[in-house]
């Protein structure tokens, strides 16, 4: 049959093969119209509209059929051997193009010109352009079914029987082998993975997911779509622009395809190959899996930023390069095989109807983290805190705040991202949903110093210099609840932590003061009575407040001790510091400005201030000030009876903040004078009776 075929050559006038000729008929005169009839490019034409919807069924399997033989003897494809037959001679070193012996085995000339045909100017000869634009034509031909590249048929065959026997519809079976590309043997594996490589470089390859991506790449892409060299352009773009709402949803699966299986080699990502190709040889050597080349490439990067190397050991492209891939890399947990494997029975009872893109299942994992098994959790918590460390590697975060970061942070440095976020989240104009999302990370950083760098960097003397028990108790990866953020919390309200910790907690009172949401000790251990208590307040869209104060005012009603003692210390840090409570500062903020404007803030000395103020009968408070001032008494009142004073500085704070201040320090005052005259009279008897030694 092959004989006969290329001694009739329809390849060069389709219209001798009779059975082609009836079936395409209608095909030919919809699609390929423009086309003289008899001209070899017809079959190409046909080619391009296999599997569309012109095509007819009885076309495409005959069709099929005479590209089975051509693509097994290029001398059959007129047009390629016309215009390639110069680069052949030239490049490939033969005068007959379809020779075949030891030295020059079946192919080998169409394996030389495919290798030309991907070269830059930089990398050396190259094909003409006739010639590359029909080597590319053959290889798109080739990728819409298996059986049109012999190679991939010939070494395959006995795994597409073994893992891809029911993936029959088109392009499932090359898909197929490149999902099993680990358990394929080594022939088919090698094979699979040279195309895979070849159509990380032109995507166009993949005719059929060109089709389906058409409107995202007219829309979004048609730039790089137009490039004579593609070099990966294209497809980083479909990933870029995988979640508009033009996107369709088979362009979307393809393009996750392609990115799943770019984990398996960090040579199926063209650009980053590229890039990286060096960097990889003489630091990662070795190491194959995309996945475990971006670990090794980051780390090494990280830590040359952090012992501040004069040189980096990544060239610069490569870095720019690898950002890139670790951004890609958020957007899917099952781009990070790790942590997908470690969930995955989590996100089967967790997040079952949730979908993967958009970081959509990596957030609802992290917002059932106390339910996770202790391997996810562990793995969730390094993916949090690698998050915080560098917050663009946080994609729903800036996914959501996207267009609040070129607003308020557009010159930010990426790691002072969520830093820049937070201190505009109270402005007028910022977006709810980012609001909303900048509070969740604040809820989280709350739950454990580790999450917080800025507060990690600023208290590194302090922690484990009031909080080594904490720390001694705590077991890697999973958080200590704020154990450690309330240690030092106290600490500030004595006056004792070094200036840099001192400002970071005060900025964490203040805002867990406006949101109780921001204390998770004080949520764990006062859930039962926000729930009876201040269920209203804790119901309010917009938390300024008013949970707190809810338990200020009805600390005489709580019964368990540890949201007792929760209640105190909230009590203990407002009078280190009138900022923290933010119902009183409300209340008194003109009392401050007009009888306070030159004392600075912190340690207690406003508060100091306003209580003078109270008691000086000239001073006239506003009423508000008045009666939250006297509401704040009776409650340091109840707490300095429940909860005595743990040291000197908190005893001389009740003193100061005491309505029986005046009597207390002048009963003080009584007590060291009459020691001082004892100690008078007592030193002269001393010095009397020595005199009277001297004398003896």
């Amino acid at each position: 049959l092959q004989t006969l075929i290329q001694e009739t050559d329809p390849g060069a006038d389709y219209r001798i093969d009779r059975a082609l000729n009836e079936a395409c008929e209608s095909v030919i005169q919809t699609a390929c119209k423009h086309i003289r009839s008899g001209d070899p490019m017809i079959l190409s034409c046909l080619m391009e509209h296999l599997y569309t919807e012109k095509m007819v069924e009885d076309c495409e399997h005959r069709l099929l059929e005479l590209q089975y033989f051509i693509s097994r003897d290029w001398k059959l494809d007129t047009v390629l051997y016309r215009k390639c037959q110069g680069d052949a001679s030239r490049l490939c070193h033969t005068h007959g193009w379809n020779e075949t012996s030891e030295l020059m085995p079946p192919g080998a000339v169409f394996s030389c010109l495919y290798r030309h045909a991907y070269r830059t100017e930089e990398q050396g000869r190259r094909l003409s352009r006739e010639c590359r634009a029909e080597v590319q034509r053959i290889l798109h031909q080739r990728a819409m079914d298996v059986k049109l590249d012999p190679a991939l048929q010939d070494k395959c065959m006995i795994d597409l029987g073994k893992w891809c026997s029911e993936k029959t519809e088109t392009g499932q079976e090359l898909e197929c082998l490149q999902d099993h590309l680990d358990d394929l043997v080594s022939d088919c594996r090698d094979i699979v993975g040279n195309l895979t490589e070849l159509e990380s470089e032109d995507i166009q390859i993949e005719a059929l997911l060109m089709r389906a991506c058409e409107p995202i790449i007219q829309t979004f892409c048609h730039e790089v779509a137009d490039n004579q060299i593609d070099s990966g352009d294209l497809m980083e773009c479909l990933i870029q622009n995988k979640h508009q709402k033009e996107m369709n949803e088979k362009c979307a699966i393809g393009v996750t395809h392609f990115q799943l299986v770019q984990m398996k080699d960090f040579r199926f990502s063209y650009k980053f190959k590229m890039a990286c190709k060096e960097d990889v040889l003489k630091l990662c050597p070795n190491i194959k899996k995309k996945v475990d080349v971006v670990i090794c490439l980051s780390t090494t990067v990280r830590n040359d930023t952090l012992q501040d190397a004069k040189e980096h050991r990544v060239s610069l492209k490569c870095r720019k390069q690898l950002r890139v891939e670790e951004l890609e890399m958020t957007e899917d947990i099952r781009l990070e095989p790790e942590l997908y494997e470690a969930c995955k029975s989590d996100i089967k009872n967790y997040c079952q109807n949730v979908p993967y893109g958009n970081a959509q299942i990596i957030e609802c994992l992290k917002e059932v983290k106390k339910q996770l098994s202790t391997r996810c959790h562990q793995k969730v918590f390094k993916l949090q805190e690698t998050e915080m460390m560098d917050p663009e590697l946080d994609y729903t975060l800036m996914r959501v705040c996207k267009q609040m970061i070129k607003r308020f942070c557009p010159e930010a440095d990426s790691k002072n991202m969520l830093q820049c976020l937070k201190q505009n989240k109270n402005s007028e104009v910022m977006d709810p949903k980012c609001k909303q999302m900048i509070t969740k990370r604040q809820i989280t950083q709350n739950t454990d110093y580790r999450l917080n760098p800025v507060l990690r960097k600023a208290c590194k003397a302090d922690i484990p210099k009031f909080c080594q028990n904490i720390l001694n108790r705590a077991k890697d990866d999973t958080e200590l609840e704020g154990q450690v953020i309330s240690c030092l919390k106290l600490k500030y309200a004595d006056q004792r932590l070094s200036p840099d910790c001192e400002d970071q907690i005060r900025v964490i009172i203040q805002e867990s003061a406006l949101d109780y949401r921001l204390d998770p000790q004080l949520q764990m251990h006062c859930s039962e009575e926000i729930s009876s208590l201040c269920a209203e307040e804790a119901a309010a869209q917009e938390q300024t407040g008013q949970v707190e104060e809810c338990l200020k005012v009805n600390l005489l009603k709580i019964k368990t001790e540890m949201c007792k003692k929760e209640v105190l210390n909230m009590l203990k840090e407002s009078k280190a510091d009138i900022f923290v409570d933010p119902v009183l500062h409300t209340a008194c903020a003109l009392d401050i400005k007009h009888h306070c404007a030159a004392i600075p803030p912190g340690r207690g000395r406003q508060m100091s201030c306003l209580m003078e103020a109270l008691e000086d009968k000239r001073v006239r408070l506003q009423p508000e000030c008045k009666k939250r001032l006297n509401d704040r008494i009776e409650m340091w009142s109840y707490a300095a009876k429940v909860a005595p004073a743990e040291g000197f500085s908190d005893l001389a704070m009740q003193v100061m903040t005491s309505p029986s201040k005046n009597y207390i320090l002048s009963v003080i005052t009584v007590g060291i004078c009459v020691l001082f005259l004892i100690g008078l009279m007592c030193g002269r008897i001393t010095k009397r009776v020595t005199r009277e030694l001297k004398d003896r």
